[in-house]
């Protein structure tokens, strides 16, 4: 489903606290890919799922091929400032997300907080053609923070583990 000219797009934000320092986030943060728990059932059967990504994401400039059970999209990183923010711009999208949706971008923002803990946003922008937008946005913005609750909760549960993900520097 092609977008309407006058499509605009849409920004869900999603927080989440994390018992563990900005620089333990961000080594999590920074191979959250290589996390090997599957979505819940739900997000499966809502949402592209996903296979690997190829490629570096570690310096602005940087692309990374996502490759998904039913197609792909390339992701460049606009934005880094270690342990704070990461962006990124959806370059090129061959993969169907809510019937039309085009992903535009997404971040990290990480923000320290009192006694070790950090605050960590995800961020994800996109254009959708579903009408009516007063409906649609609320129903997608559902499935969003249920698709960034789960990626936070599965980084939040490494960055709060001793053990350190494959690759990551510990801290």
């Amino acid at each position: 489903m092609p977008l309407p000219e006058d499509a605009s797009e849409t920004t869900v934000a999603t927080k989440v606290t994390f018992a563990a320092a900005p620089a333990r986030a961000w080594d999590t943060l920074m191979f959250y890919e290589e996390v090997a728990e599957k979505p819940p059932l739900h997000l499966r059967l809502l949402l592209p799922v996903p296979i690997r990504t190829e490629g570096s994401k570690e310096a602005v400039g940087d692309e990374a091929l996502c490759l998904y059970q039913s197609g792909s999209l390339i992701k460049r990183v606009t934005d880094v400032e270690p342990q704070r923010r990461y962006g990124f711009a959806v370059v090129k999208q061959d993969l169907d997300v809510g019937g039309g949706m085009r992903l535009s971008g997404g971040s990290y923002t990480l923000t320290a907080l009192p006694g070790g803990r950090t605050e960590v946003e995800a961020v994800t922008r996109y254009t959708s053609p579903r009408r009516p937008r007063w409906l649609w946005t609320r129903v997608e913005a559902v499935v969003c923070h249920m698709f960034h609750r789960h990626i936070l909760r599965e980084m939040r549960r490494h960055a709060e583990t001793p053990r350190a993900l494959k690759g990551a520097a510990p801290t």
